[in-house]
């Protein structure tokens, strides 16, 4: 489905609830997996977490996440340490070019018994769960840190526990965290010092009701829409101000765009007080939020202001090569990016093109970081249904901020 967005003046001023983080939903789903005695409210509605539900529910051996990378590294180490049950985990064409080597690696240093049904280093993979004999395990610490998760949410259910050696420099600190703390909340005690992950063993206990805070990724696009616009303000929930989530350093971030973040009971209303700066001086180390370099990157452009943004060595094996794709969509509407391994640097311009068809390459977060340029210019956004992945009421929100949306 392609959906043309008309360019609009301004927004109306509106109130939204937006659906629980996927990325907190993904590990308490594996947490309540582990522990049925954990029951969770305001699950997203997201793609990625109906995948994992499904799978968890699953008796087959083939289990498809698709294009849920999230759900193939959580699945992985939760499968290998299932005793008894063989599993096939694979995905999309594009997931089976997504590296899995050094989870698999790291579960079987533990013992655990995983395959490569095709290339050596990618899923398709198999796993026969077993109990691993070792309580010990270290990977690089520069990687994803869903691999890294992915071993601190199994971990309690292991007998003695799990200590994980990193190697190296940490990047996205802040996921870690949010891990340590939801086991924290679920009643699991751990640590994390000196790159050193501690995980204690834990039984069954008394039940836990844990709420998901709503997604801060998703409130990235809002943030935009309001640098993009005048005099206006929205409100957003459910969201707190000590977030266990790394993309709450929007708030900070975007203050240097104009942007006010008042916090209020369980919502933030988000107003422009101020117009920016020609560019954002020096640079925007997001080594600990790449998920929100895209929305920044279009942000800055539809503003006229340039942007270097560092730390974003993980974005080319999300959905898409991120950093390529932002590259050739701007680009499009007349901007000039020059882009590294890890680093993207957008030029000042206050010339945007009309009626480009951005392409989203299977990304929602490219779908949704392009939206709010409807403030600027009329488009085209192609496959607009991706954003289901992570946001499947994106569209219907923003048309409640009087965005003009209508199939192409």
């Amino acid at each position: 489905m392609n959906l043309k967005l008309q360019q609009i003046s301004n927004i109306e001023s509106n109130t939204l609830q937006i659906t629980g983080s996927k990325s907190e939903t993904n590990r308490l789903l594996i947490l309540q997996a582990l522990y049925p005695s954990v029951t969770i409210e305001n699950i997203s509605n997201s793609d990625d977490s109906e995948v994992m539900q499904k799978a968890l529910h699953s008796d087959d051996v083939v289990i498809d996440v698709h294009h849920a990378g999230t759900a193939m590294r959580f699945l992985t180490a939760y499968f290998a340490v299932k005793e008894g049950r063989e599993t096939v985990l694979t995905g999309s064409k594009r997931m089976q070019e997504r590296p899995i080597k050094i989870l698999v690696e790291a579960l079987q240093q533990l013992g655990c018994e995983i395959s490569y049904e095709n290339e050596h280093g990618y899923p398709p993979i198999r796993i026969k769960g077993k109990r691993p004999n070792t309580n010990k395990v270290s990977l690089q610490a520069n990687v994803s840190s869903q691999y890294i998760s992915a071993l601190m949410l199994i971990a309690p259910s292991l007998p003695n526990g799990l200590e994980i050696m990193l190697e190296g420099k940490v990047t996205s600190v802040p996921y870690i965290n949010m891990t340590l703390s939801l086991l924290g909340v679920a009643g699991i005690k751990g640590s994390f010092e000196n790159n050193k992950i501690m995980i204690a063993p834990h039984k069954e206990n008394s039940s836990k009701n844990i709420v998901v805070e709503s997604d801060w990724s998703s409130a990235s696009y809002f943030y935009s829409i309001i640098a993009l616009s005048d005099n206006v303000s929205v409100t957003i929930g459910s969201y707190k101000k000590e977030s266990y989530q790394g993309d709450a350093k929007l708030a900070e971030i975007y203050k240097n765009l104009g942007i006010e973040t008042t916090y209020n009971e369980n919502t933030i209303t988000l107003k422009k007080v101020s117009n920016v700066t020609p560019e954002i001086h020096g640079e925007l180390d997001l080594s600990n939020s790449p998920d929100i370099a895209q929305t920044i990157a279009v942000t800055c452009f539809g503003l006229g202001i340039g942007c270097y943004l560092t730390g974003l060595h993980t974005l080319k094996i999300k959905e898409t090569d991120r950093l390529e794709a932002l590259k050739a969509e701007i680009e499009k509407l007349g901007g000039k990016v020059d882009i590294t391994s890890e680093t993207l640097r957008l030029a000042p311009s206050m010339s945007i093109k009309k009626d480009i068809a951005i392409a989203t390459y299977n990304d929602h977060r490219m779908a949704m970081a392009f939206a709010p340029l409807a403030l600027r210019t009329s488009l085209l956004v192609e496959d607009a249904n991706v954003v289901s992945k992570s946001y499947p009421d994106f569209w219907t929100d923003l048309q409640q901020l009087g965005f003009e949306v209508v199939k192409a």
